[in-house]
């Protein structure tokens, strides 16, 4: 499933398409300690956070990940949004608890 899949699905809502949205989604990572996700976060994944500032975005374009999942919620700060649309980002949000919007890609790259 390609980002644009995921955004045409209209399971999580948008909150900016970035410029990569043909690319492949690997898998869903979960994941809110930044260290943590900066060694661990596989490269094309789709990553489940409540963590919505700079960082994030940081975090994200370092470990090449293909679009980040706001979960519980929570929305990008000023900074990160404007950062978002710089970097081509694509960032989606849901109301869902991070476990279970993981696992609702998870369902989807399974078929």
């Amino acid at each position: 499933m390609t980002v644009r899949e995921l955004l045409d699905k209209g399971v999580f809502d948008v909150v900016n398409v970035g410029e990569d949205v043909d690319r492949e989604i690997s898998v869903p990572f979960c994941c809110d300690l930044l260290s943590i996700a900066m060694g661990r976060a596989p490269a094309g994944c789709a990553w489940v956070t409540v963590m919505g500032n700079m960082n994030t975005l940081a975090v994200a374009a370092l470990t090449d990940a293909a679009c980040i999942i706001m979960a519980e919620g929570a929305v990008l700060d000023e900074a990160a949004m404007k950062k978002a649309k710089d970097q081509g980002i694509t960032v989606m949000g849901t109301e869902l608890p991070i476990f279970d919007g993981a696992f609702k890609i998870h369902q989807m790259l399974a078929g």
